[in-house]
């Protein structure tokens, strides 16, 4: 089953600098913050017990503020006496960091703030400083690859047909906040343009592999990944070069127009959050095959015969499977949601 409604456990990795997280059992909604922090740069030492008078092991005691927490310039973080009281303030705005042995302080100072949103609605079941987890119920499709930070939109329809190519000149500032399926193809004029205009993300049949490394630089891999927030998001459902999509997949989405959406990319899946009966259930993807190109992959229509000893165009002779373009080796023909 390619596109199907069900239940979903999605995990949320969290940056370092973590300052507040949502709870277990905490409900959430579609976009919700549940988590915020810091980025901080070089900590700076800030002699303390020394100048207070105390051992180093009875600083905690004097503290007045815990580690981790952000600091004002001019705030006082630690103090003893009260006749004839000394202090230690902090010298600017940042976070305390670090409580050393030798009773010394560790500031750095605050250069950017992050936060992470949710892309399920639903229940947080798992919450710690690396990750928050949440289930809910949600339609949902697996992808083959994603790229760019995880995206929250309203879904959109950017082509008439699974088979025709998204192009850039019908991209505009009208289509910001959403995320936009493409259709079989998306050229990586039409990737870059959709992200100026501010859309949320794009979802496609396929991309030019020549064309991911445009836009996302020479570290992109097959198997996508996040990359900075300033980059586009990318859902390639079926494969690279040219993928018409099912009509299985696409004239679900047709019915999922102007439904809250969003791509997780570190699961590579598409959410879409309508009504368990918002589309038919229980229609089955074909399998896809590696064109006879091999610059894109088409849907396996027909039940293929399975052929024990295949002898190829480069004379390797193995198993493989029917086709309209001939026989192709078996391993080339895999279910649409496989993990790939």
């Amino acid at each position: 089953m390619s596109l199907r409604y069900g239940t979903w456990v999605v995990e949320h990795p969290l940056p370092l600098g973590i300052g507040e997280r949502a709870v277990v059992g905490q409900s959430v909604a579609l976009g919700a913050t549940i988590a915020t922090g810091t980025v901080v740069r070089g900590a700076v030492r800030v002699s303390c017990a020394r100048r207070l008078g105390v051992l180093p092991e009875d600083l905690r005691r004097v503290l007045r503020v815990a580690p981790g927490a952000l600091i004002t310039r001019g705030s006082v973080l630690a103090r003893t006496g009260r006749r004839f009281p000394r202090a230690v303030t902090a010298p600017f705005d940042g976070r305390l960091v670090h409580v050393s042995a030798e009773g010394d302080l560790w500031l750095a100072p605050v250069v950017d703030r992050w936060l992470v949103r949710s892309t399920m609605a639903g229940r947080v079941v798992r919450a710690t400083d690396a990750a928050v987890t949440v289930e809910g119920n949600a339609w949902s499709v697996r992808a083959m690859a994603a790229y760019g930070p995880d995206a929250i939109g309203t879904l959109a329809i950017g082509v008439a047909g699974p088979d025709q190519e998204l192009s850039p000149h019908g991209l505009d500032v009208r289509l910001q906040g959403r995320i936009l399926v493409g259709g079989a193809r998306m050229a990586p004029e039409a990737v870059t343009r959709a992200h100026a205009c501010g859309i949320a993300g794009l979802v496609a049949g396929a991309v030019p592999a020549a064309g991911l490394r445009v836009v996302y630089g020479d570290d992109a891999t097959a198997t996508g990944g996040t990359t900075r927030l300033d980059r586009p998001t990318l859902l390639c459902l079926a494969g690279f070069g040219a993928g018409p999509l099912p009509t299985e997949v696409f004239d679900p989405l047709l019915a999922f127009a102007r439904s809250p959406a969003a791509i997780h990319v570190g699961t590579a899946r598409l959410f879409v959050f309508a009504p368990a009966d918002a589309a038919a259930a229980g229609r089955e993807a074909p399998a896809i095959r590696l064109a006879a190109d091999f610059l894109g992959v088409r849907a396996q229509r027909d039940v293929p015969t399975a052929i024990e000893h295949a002898r190829f165009a480069s004379e390797y002779e193995g198993q493989a499977l029917s086709s309209p373009d001939g026989p192709i080796p078996r391993a080339n023909v895999l279910p649409f949601d496989a993990v790939r």
